[in-house]
């Protein structure tokens, strides 16, 4: 019997299904658009979603019959979520993660509750990316919407539901909705009163690992699966990922290269004091029983070379369709060997960790005349990784030292981007034989479920297992170091200047 770990992301989701022994026997990739109605928004037709999610399920199993699938759980992005009537009938566009049209309640919640209450109750840093602060907006906004609802349901219990099953959420991806009392396991009272949304809106909670029934014939058939399939809960993607990185000690950490680039470390102790709020430092519960985690993220990352693909990679395009490689490959191989003389910060979408600034911008500083595509695609993946040298930092600070990091998605692919990580961290950077550790965290944890692997320990050791590791080289990491200097300058010397832009972008709208 095999495995499946279905990973919905920002921009695309995967299944993937994997034997016991954590080989990779099929996988479908689907990808869907975002939607941008209006400038600091972010959205998804769920309804894409989901049919993307079926394709990607189907393709997937039919590829496996030999090895028919036993169990399915979830890894998902956190934050994004959709109204649902009692019909099943999605009753709006699910805003995502750096989606910033609740950011006006924040001075509110600051004011009624306070930012040191919310993190001691829900270990979130408050911020408009939380579910809740964006269901408020929708009651206030389109109360004909929030008076239809029957369920505000995240993607793992939107799934679930789906799959004809009472919609569950685990308490990790819950904790992502600013809702969830994290030390009691359970919707916060105070909260949601405080709020003034009712708790009954809010889909059942369950530990990460949970079977919560199986799929039913009709259902199963349309997706290509057997009969009696069991439908886990699984987990926010990072915590996920963590885990099928074999992150299950302190001091190693994931490093997740994805659309949103994330560390991950973990620790057993919740942290929830005011320097973790003050860096914007998360503390929720892990998808491994026992373990918190937090995230130091910055929500431009893979997302970066996407868009520099998108503008200006139609050669890198057509290349790609010629030969049948990665573009992504194409374009990282096509970057300069030597550090780039240009700077790149990348708060192309908004900030993430420390800053927590919706309101800040990208840049791109030193261009000239001879600026060639090679320098800026390599400006670019520094950017991206300086962002999170001084995240690594900022871990320290607040008790969580890193020695090395486990990477994963799309990014860890490129040997190159692995070895400029390495060199710009100073620190180990080790690659895993399946990089899509999201999808097999939630494979593990449906594993683990359904009797395949005695514990979470066994499961590990027998399907997580490095392909390479990357050591800094010291002449590099002196050359980086002299360049970190000058990148901590940048944000705070442009924050000014980038907020005046930005309120001439709200008055063109």
């Amino acid at each position: 019997m095999s495995l499946l770990g279905l990973d919905i992301g920002t921009t695309g989701c995967k299944a993937v299904v994997f034997n016991v022994e954590g080989e990779v026997l099929s996988g479908a990739y689907r990808e869907y658009p975002l939607i941008h109605p209006r400038p600091g928004w972010a959205e998804l037709d769920m309804n894409t979603v989901l049919r993307k999610i079926e394709e990607s399920i189907q393709e997937a199993s039919s590829q496996a019959k030999k090895d028919p699938v036993r169990a399915i759980s979830i890894s998902t992005q956190g934050e994004a979520f959709v109204p649902v009537d009692r019909g099943g009938n999605l009753l709006a566009n699910s805003p995502i993660s750096f989606d910033n049209r609740a950011k006006d309640f924040i001075p509110w919640w600051e004011e009624t509750l306070g930012a040191e209450r919310i993190m001691r109750i829900t270990g979130m840093p408050l911020h408009p990316m939380f579910t809740l602060s964006k269901i408020m907006w929708l009651k206030k906004n389109h109360p004909d919407i929030y008076f239809k609802t029957w369920k505000f349901l995240c993607c793992e219990d939107l799934v679930i539901y789906k799959l004809g099953l009472t919609p569950t959420i685990d308490y990790s991806l819950a904790s992502r909705t600013m809702a969830f009392d994290i030390l009691n396991k359970k919707w916060s009272d105070e909260i949601l009163s405080t709020a003034g949304i009712d708790k009954s809106l809010f889909p059942d909670v369950a530990p990460s690992g949970t079977i919560i029934g199986e799929i039913p014939r009709e259902i199963a058939n349309r997706l290509s699966l057997s009969s009696k399939v069991a439908v886990v809960t699984g987990g926010h993607d990072h915590p996920c990922g963590a885990l099928g990185a074999g992150v299950k000690e302190e001091e190693v950490a994931l490093d997740a290269i994805g659309t949103v680039e994330c560390i991950a470390p973990i620790f057993k102790e919740p942290h929830l004091d005011k320097k973790m709020l003050e860096k914007g430092f998360a503390c929720y519960p892990h998808v491994i029983p026992q373990f918190y985690i937090t995230l130091a993220f910055n929500f431009t990352g893979g997302c970066l070379l996407k868009w520099f693909r998108d503008t200006f990679g139609e050669e890198e395009k057509e290349k790609a369709k010629r030969t049948g490689k990665d573009v992504y490959s194409i374009l990282i191989n096509e970057a300069s060997y030597k550090s780039s003389s240009l700077f790149v910060l990348p708060h192309f979408t908004t900030t993430g960790t420390p800053y927590m600034d919706t309101a800040s911008s990208g840049a791109i500083l030193g261009l000239s005349l001879n600026t060639s595509k090679s320098d800026l695609i390599k400006a670019v993946l520094e950017g991206i990784s300086f962002e999170m040298k001084y995240n690594l930092s900022l871990l320290e600070e607040v008790g969580m030292p890193i020695s090395e990091l486990r990477a994963i998605g799309g990014g860890a692919k490129s040997r190159k981007w692995l070895q400029l990580k390495a060199d710009l961290y100073g620190k180990r950077i080790a690659s895993l034989q399946v990089s899509e550790a999201a999808s097999l965290g939630a494979a593990i944890l449906a594993g683990v479920a359904v009797g395949e692997y005695k514990s979470i320990d066994e499961a590990v050791k027998t399907v997580v297992k490095k392909k390479e590791v990357f050591y800094p080289q010291k002449e590099n990491m002196k050359i980086y170091e002299e360049k970190f200097q000058i990148y901590r300058d940048i944000y705070p010397t442009l924050r000014d200047l980038n907020h005046r832009i930005n309120a001439i972008k709200e008055g063109i709208k």
